[in-house]
């Protein structure tokens, strides 16, 4: 009887073990972010290899090199990011993970680097589409460059507009005085 007992505690010992290997390999991912891609690739040391992101929205890229050590860089200013040019980059040995804001500008130049220290890095990418809404404290949108420069043309148009009132109107104020001081004097 003890041998029964023995052996279901050995299987079910065995079976959480398995569970948690299985359960610590998936990485968690919020339910708010949607999988639209998967890249696989190979990359030698020293090298790039190049993509294009052309999803709206906030993207979250999440790579993890499976061999070697692959780096990401991420830029809307250039279809060729590297080291020496770019605007967000995650550059662990482990997992990368870069959050592109919805605000860039598309397509975004997606840059993966095989570091030196590794003849060949193997890496994969896995593209999610971000649908968490963000709650501003300070409220909705509390830092958007389009809306930014566009009030600040509106208040520099209307601030001009209002010194060229002042101006003028001390222009005439002082041709009034000149000529009521000519009349006296």
């Amino acid at each position: 009887m003890a041998a029964c007992w023995r052996r279901i505690l050995v299987v079910f010992v065995a079976a959480q073990v398995l569970f948690a290997v299985n359960t610590s390999e998936e990485e968690d991912v919020p339910e708010e972010w949607i999988l639209l891609h998967v890249v696989q690739g190979q990359i030698g040391a020293g090298n790039y290899s190049y993509l294009r992101l052309n999803h709206e929205g906030k993207i979250v890229l999440q790579m993890r090199s499976l061999k070697g050590d692959a780096d990401l860089y991420v830029s809307d200013m250039t279809l060729h990011p590297s080291f020496d040019e770019y605007e967000l980059q995650s550059v662990t040995c482990g997992q990368d993970v870069v959050r592109v804001p919805a605000h860039f500008r598309r397509p975004v130049g997606i840059g993966i680097y095989g570091h030196p220290s590794h003849l060949e890095s193997e890496f994969e990418m896995k593209v999610y589409y971000d649908r968490t809404v963000e709650q501003y404290p300070f409220g909705e949108a509390s830092y958007n460059p389009e809306e930014m420069e566009a009030n600040q043309k509106y208040s520099q148009s209307a601030e001009d507009e209002s010194q060229d009132e002042e101006s003028v109107f001390w222009t005439i104020l002082i041709g009034i005085l000149k000529l009521i001081l000519e009349i006296l004097f």
